[in-house]
């Protein structure tokens, strides 16, 4: 990067950057000169010197990020070449732990049997890399992966440098993002890179793992297991209306039928692909009738593609038919009657050919390469990733008001709503008005909904789910809305989950009762048993996160998952097939972390063999950006939905006592918290002026504005730019605010051996505990201190309040895990922190200086905004972590 940075800015560019990361590392070792140097360095540039500088410490980063991974991808290589024990996480390790738990083949094959994994891809208003460089960062991973083998000559290795080199400075050379605010087409493409590019080739190799490893550890018998699909995808790009005014029935058509062109597209290319390696003779090897009668069949359907076989070919059937199939796909992706009527009958063809080559000799020879297209089949079908659609509850209440002709209707009680929603339902009755634009572009989507599932299948659209739902009229309203756009059966039934999403505080105290009042009720319960008595229900991280703080809204979640269990108990009265959605960010203040931690810590019963997920930002790239760290991906999702459903988390002796001791911290910690973020009404002046959210809501990065409704408040703004803004400060207060306060008093009440005993063996709290002192240790609230002087006359009544919490909760985490650094129990990840930071200061403390050059110019100098842009993309690449 030196070198790239030299070249591409020369020698005064380079000084500039090598200076100010000299000094950085200095100060960070406690050189007091370094410090003033490096704020004199910095005051000195112009915003443009400003905006290369910070360029070169992001390009550093994003190069260092991928190089990471790649160390990750070799570091498993080296563990499996050595023949150790499995590495945690490994469907093999998996497999060996739910063998040591007392489960054989019988036990394992029913827990395959109802296993899922669905990860949900969200499109992120921070996250929006441009797909030509995302294709650049695949190919110096796969670049970098070469370089493992140790019989390369050394021009292979100067020409495998120079090719890097070539990537890098071409990145260097292209705008990160565009300059115009990407559309929800744009987000969808992104979206779709990693589907398409990664997961799509990583699919099989995963089933691979788990059929080895059943064989490793159960022998003939595991090898007998069939497995069955355990992975599903899913998006919400296009679907997510929610505050989104772009996202409309449009979107939700033109979402899935790219969906469907890019799995056709590539089922097509992989079947030409098959052809070409299928050259079997027939006067060499036999192969079953079915096939030649399909080859006959095809042949008058599509005379063309059957003319183009040459000659010499033509006495190679399953290259024929082959060929011939790949006709067949690219007539369905033209939507004419001679295609695909669905991904059954293409799996008919390509399973015929499977029992050919198993009859005829070809177990090596085709087989595992046409399984592997089976596997994607399986997994994909024609519609490549489920969409879900998303909307807020109150524009729903709107919306029927108005068709019901109810001027009041936002003001009636909820049960008056319900009463007057199942007179409608069950009556069929139409609106009462005509519908206004509002109410027709709502009706448009579930009419698109209808489309979309009959055109693409049942599996295309996910579940509905209904932001901010507080009751049961919320869901009951989405049900009338449905009718009303004409997706229902004959016998008036919705083919459509329902799945209130629970996001604040109050709303996940609520849900139990919410979710069993729908039980209880005659219109909904119909509507349950239409669909298979499946019952989705979303929890989210974030809102309640930013409405109580990190402690409170963890045991909230922890607590609604409990109770949604016992209300839902499949084997109780209710019988309902619970599925909990998980709507986490990717910071740990929006629920984010290590998954497989958080599964296993979860209440016992709340994962039953299902976990459906949000992936979001920088997460998608993390974890699915290098097909190696996908498929480590999987099989830690996997292993950790496998173990937790079958060998749960029995209940400690000293349960009901931690529970206790537990509600008194989350309840301390929300009072703290709620007093410094909403008691005084100064703290709205003090966060707008102490982290550059003023630069975030300008910012051309999402489709989505920054704000759900209208106004400046705290309540009003999302949660991804609330902890972005928290984050570009470095002190993340999300992360953290309120755990010191609890545990202090926790432990005067209780004893420091008592919640130290807690942290150490209830997976819950050590989970909780763990994600926070990994957010305090990528927090500098030195460099808060800088933004915090922006504040002027109201940062002495917050900012020494917030240090004084920082310092408390690094004591107390410290004290109560027995450690004497942050993350002495991560090395790996301390390590990684440790030598970043130093490389994000610069950046850091250039924001602090353009930020008050901006004000002080109104906010009006285009030139200065520029340079802010690149530091909030450039902080937010070292530090990894966006919203």
């Amino acid at each position: 990067m030196g070198a790239v940075i030299r070249e591409q800015g020369g020698d005064e560019l380079f000084e500039k950057v090598e200076g100010a990361r000299v000094a950085a590392i200095h100060r960070r070792e406690g050189d007091s000169a370094a410090d003033a140097e490096l704020q004199a360095l910095v005051g000195a540039l112009s915003p443009r010197d400003a905006g290369e500088v910070v360029r070169g410490f992001a390009t550093y980063f994003a190069v260092v990020n991928l190089a990471e991974r790649i160390n990750r991808i070799r570091r498993g290589r080296d563990h499996l070449r050595a023949g150790r024990a499995p590495q945690e996480g490994t469907l093999d390790d998996t497999v060996r732990r739910l063998a040591a738990g007392g489960l054989g083949p019988p036990e394992v094959r029913a827990l395959l049997e109802n296993l899922s994994f669905e990860p949900v891809f969200t499109a992120h208003p921070t996250e929006a890399t441009r797909r030509t460089l995302l294709e650049k960062e695949q190919a110096i991973s796969r670049l970098l992966v070469a370089r493992f083998d140790p019989s390369r000559t050394p021009a292979e290795e100067r020409s495998a440098l120079a090719s890097i080199r070539e990537h890098i400075t071409v990145g260097w050379q292209t705008e990160a993002t565009p300059a115009q605010r990407p559309t929800v087409l744009d987000e969808l493409e992104h979206v779709l890179f990693f589907l398409t590019d990664v997961v799509y080739r990583v699919v099989p190799p995963f089933y691979e793992a788990l059929e080895d490893a059943l064989a490793a550890v159960f022998g003939t018998a595991g090898a007998a297991i069939p497995v069955p699909p355990v992975l599903r995808f899913a998006s919400w790009v296009g679907g997510d209306m929610d505050g989104n005014p772009n996202v409309s029935a449009e979107t939700v058509r033109a979402a899935l039928a790219r969906h469907r062109a890019l799995v056709l597209e590539r089922y097509y290319r992989e079947t030409l692909e098959l052809s070409r390696r299928l050259s079997q003779s027939a006067s060499r090897v036999a192969v079953d009738e079915a096939v030649l009668r399909r080859i006959e069949e095809y042949g008058s359907r599509f005379p063309a593609a059957r003319d183009a076989v040459p000659p010499r070919h033509r006495d190679m059937p399953y290259r024929v038919l082959l060929r011939l199939m790949a006709a067949r796909l690219q007539a369905t992706s033209r939507d004419e009657p001679s295609g695909y009527t669905s991904p059954s009958v293409f799996s008919g063809d390509l399973q015929g050919i499977v029992t050919s080559l198993a009859n005829h000799g070809g177990a090596n020879a085709g087989l595992f390469s046409v399984r592997r297209l089976l596997r994607r089949l399986e997994t994909f079908g024609f519609h490549l990733a489920t969409l879900d659609v998303r909307q807020d509850a109150l524009v729903h209440r709107a919306v029927v008001g108005r068709l019901l002709g109810d001027s009041a209707w936002t003001e009636r009680s909820a049960t008056e709503r319900a009463t007057r929603l199942r007179q409608a339902i069950a009556g069929g009755e139409p609106p009462a008005r005509a519908p206004d634009a509002d109410a027709e572009r709502t009706l448009a989507v579930f009419r698109a909904i209808g489309e979309c599932r009959a055109r693409y299948g049942a599996h295309a659209i996910g579940p509905y789910i209904i932001s901010m739902a507080r009751g049961v009229d919320d869901v009951l309203t989405v049900l009338l809305l449905a009718q009303w756009g004409g997706l229902h059966g004959a016998d008036g039934a919705v083919p459509l989950d329902v799945a209130p999403l629970f996001e604040t505080l109050d709303d996940l105290r609520d849900a139990p009762d919410v979710l069993r009042a729908l039980l209880e009720d005659d219109i909904y319960r119909a509507h349950l048993d239409s669909r298979g008595k499946r019952q989705v229900v979303m929890l989210g991280y974030s809102d309640s996160n930013k409405d109580g703080g990190i402690v409170a809204s963890r045991w909230a979640v922890q607590g609604a998952q409990a109770a949604l269990v016992a209300t839902c108990d499949p084997t109780g009265p209710a019988g309902i097939d619970l599925t909990i959605f998980h709507g986490r960010g990717g910071t740990v203040s929006r629920g984010g972390g290590k998954l497989a931690r958080v599964v296993l810590s979860a209440p016992p019963g709340s994962v039953r063999g299902r976990l459906r997920v949000t992936e979001q930002g920088e997460v998608i790239s993390a974890n699915y950006g290098l097909r190696a760290i996908a498929i480590r991906t999987l099989e830690q999702a996997v292993g950790a939905v496998a173990v937790a459903t079958a060998l749960p988390n029995k209940p400690d002796a000293q349960a009901a006592q931690w529970e206790s001791l537990m509600s008194e911290i989350a309840a301390a910690s929300h009072a703290a918290y709620r007093g410094l973020v909403y008691d005084d009404p100064r703290f709205v002046e003090y966060f707008r002026l102490a982290t550059p959210i003023d630069v975030i809501e300008r910012m051309p990065m999402g489709s989505r504005p920054p704000s759900r409704r209208s106004g400046s408040g705290i309540e009003q703004l999302r949660a991804i730019p609330w902890v972005f803004a928290w984050t570009q400060n470095r002190s993340v207060l999300p992360g953290w605010f309120g755990l010191g306060t609890a545990l202090e008093r926790a432990v005067a009440r209780h004893g420091e051996g008592t919640v130290a005993e807690m942290i150490a063996h209830w997976p819950f709290v050590k989970a909780l505990v763990d994600d926070v002192e990994m957010v305090l240790a990528k927090a500098d609230i030195g460099i808060a201190g800088r933004y915090a002087r922006l504040a002027g006359p109201v940062a002495p009544v917050f900012f020494p309040v917030i240090e004084a919490e920082f310092d408390r909760t690094v004591a107390l985490v410290l004290r109560l895990k027995g450690t004497t650094t942050l993350l002495d129990e991560d090395p790996v990840v301390q390590r990684a922190i440790r030598l970043r930071n130093p490389y994000v200061d610069p950046m850091s403390l250039l924001q602090v200086d353009l930020l008050a050059r901006w004000r002080a110019g109104g906010r009006a100098d285009d030139e200065l905004f520029g340079a802010l842009l690149a530091t909030v993309r450039g902080i937010a690449q070292g530090l990894q972590n966006t919203g």
